[in-house]
């Protein structure tokens, strides 16, 4: 397929970038700066000069393309609206061409416990605002084979470091003894998953995932907290949950979530099988 990609210099959308290109399909992935332009093209792809704000070109690059991954996000308060606004240009561009259009929700949507894609949302403040965007993905009613896909907290190594919030946790502020302040006691789970691993699932589901359907893009590894930060051999103490939302806020209140999942969804409808390094083998071998 010739694939429209948002995001391909992220931490997400750079595997799906690979993922695709291993599998043979061309991709042309939208760059707003002249180095994520080059990043692109030297990893394989077209660049498309622009930003998520830019209907009219989003709209045109979606009516030229066989497919569209979306990925990108600002990351703050404008994500509803940015969002809100590229799926009206894009699925209004391509409504009741059958096309598949991949969207990134995330699996926080679902709240603590024992989480799968049939869980009821119960979504921290952070990430309400993705309810009816997914909605609208998933519903069918633009006449698109929308496929959601929920990722876990998605880890990499990039220059010798971890990448993503597990690294943005493991280096953040410390005690007065220089012990790294966790968010909430630590004994909390994370959904967790490779970014190599979540760029495969992301190929196999433009091709194979059927129309309407959410897949967790999760490899069932399910640390806590405490056990990440041992890992890294990072000495950590547990912080009330009061003081992490005072810390952070609304990301902290996502922090604290207690979440596990196995993937398995999209590992029987997809084929899909994970063969990275979970997230503790690869901050122990970081160390």
């Amino acid at each position: 397929m010739d694939v429209f990609l948002t995001g391909g210099t992220g931490l997400v959308g750079s595997s799906v970038l690979a993922a695709l290109l291993a599998d043979g399909h061309t991709v042309r992935a939208l760059a707003r700066s002249d180095s994520s332009a080059a990043a692109v093209e030297a990893a394989g792809a077209t660049a498309v000069r622009g930003d998520l704000t830019d209907a009219e070109l989003l709209a045109r690059e979606a009516l030229a393309a066989d497919g569209i991954i979306h990925t990108a996000s600002p990351g703050d308060a404008t994500s509803a609206d940015v969002d809100t606004a590229f799926l009206d240009a894009v699925l209004g561009a391509i409504s009741g061409s059958g096309k598949p259009y991949l969207h990134t929700g995330g699996v926080w949507v679902h709240g603590s416990g024992t989480v799968d894609e049939e869980t009821p949302r119960d979504a921290p403040e952070l990430t309400a605002w993705r309810a009816p965007l997914d909605e609208r993905v998933t519903s069918g009613r633009d006449g698109v084979r929308g496929v959601l896909v929920e990722p876990g907290i998605v880890y990499a190594v990039q220059e010798g470091q971890i990448a993503g919030i597990t690294g943005a946790v493991l280096g953040g502020p410390t005690d007065d003894d220089g012990a790294v302040l966790l968010p909430g006691s630590g004994q909390q789970h994370w959904t967790t998953v490779h970014a190599a691993d979540l760029g495969r699932l992301y190929a196999l589901a433009l091709v194979h995932g059927g129309a309407g359907s959410t897949y967790l893009g999760v490899n069932g590894h399910n640390p806590t907290v405490a056990e990440i930060a041992e890992a890294a051999g990072v000495r950590a103490v547990g912080t009330s949950d009061a003081d992490t939302t005072q810390r952070l806020g609304a990301f902290g209140g996502a922090l604290l979530l207690d979440q596990q999942a196995t993937g398995e969804k999209a590992r029987r409808e997809l084929g899909w099988t994970p063969t990275e390094q979970t997230l503790t083998e690869t901050l122990a071998a970081l160390r």
